[in-house]
């Protein structure tokens, strides 16, 4: 039994080399480039640029109606309550109109990046805006951008 315990890490440590000798290989794409710059997507980039616009001039008019909600009038507070129901409202036909506008770009996309990746042996792809935001990505190699290869695709 001690035999064993004194084997098995050892047993362990050996599989270690061999599982960082892997050919899987990371890629990024900065998807937003790719947008862009692809034909088909001036109505996806302009919706996108005038709901942006339109709702952060509500949030502006929210700001302004909550301080005067704090001070107290009913009035205020239904004003606040009225704007704060209608911004929902714009907010979520906006993500209506973006998503079915993104569809067939999305689409588009996901096919050039699967068939790019698989021709130069790429396991895994990852949106590199994405992947900045959220730390995913510490540092990459520039030659692991494949953003060039894909914009090439899907033209």
């Amino acid at each position: 039994m001690n035999r064993f315990l004194i084997l098995a890490p050892l047993a362990l440590l050996a599989t270690v080399p061999h599982a960082q000798q892997s050919k899987n290989r990371v890629g990024v794409v900065n998807v937003q480039n790719v947008i862009k710059n692809m034909s088909g997507s001036k109505t996806y980039l302009d919706l996108n640029t005038k709901s942006s616009a339109d709702l952060k001039a509500r949030q502006a008019t929210l700001q302004t109606l909550a301080g005067k909600a704090a001070r107290g009038t009913a009035a205020d507070k239904a004003a606040l309550t009225k704007a704060q129901q209608d911004y929902a409202k714009v907010r979520d036909g906006y993500v209506k109109q973006i998503e079915t506008a993104f569809k067939p770009l999305a689409t588009k996309v996901n096919t050039a990046v699967a068939k790019v990746a698989k021709t130069n042996g790429y396991s895994i792809v990852l949106d590199a805006n994405v992947a900045n935001a959220t730390n995913l990505i510490v540092h990459a190699n520039t030659a692991v951008d494949l953003t060039q290869a894909v914009l090439k695709e899907v033209k």
